[in-house]
């Protein structure tokens, strides 16, 4: 079976093009991932939560259970 040849021009341009592909893949993802933490960030800033109307948990002492009281 014949060698396939290719110069080593065309190794370090497909090198260089792969790398170029993967750093602006991952460019985009920090990108959309901080999009979602600043608006998650935003969303709890603007909407604060009344611990007071949460239910919250009493151990039941006839049961030995956790009930919403």
């Amino acid at each position: 079976m014949p060698a396939f040849l290719v110069s080593p021009f065309v190794k370090i341009a497909v090198g260089v093009l792969g790398a170029g592909m993967v750093i602006h893949w991952a460019a985009r993802e920090v990108r959309r991932i901080n999009d979602e933490l600043e608006r998650i960030r935003a969303r709890s800033a603007t909407d604060p939560i009344d611990r007071r109307a949460l239910p919250t948990l009493r151990h039941d002492p006839r049961t030995g259970l956790w009930r919403v009281m």
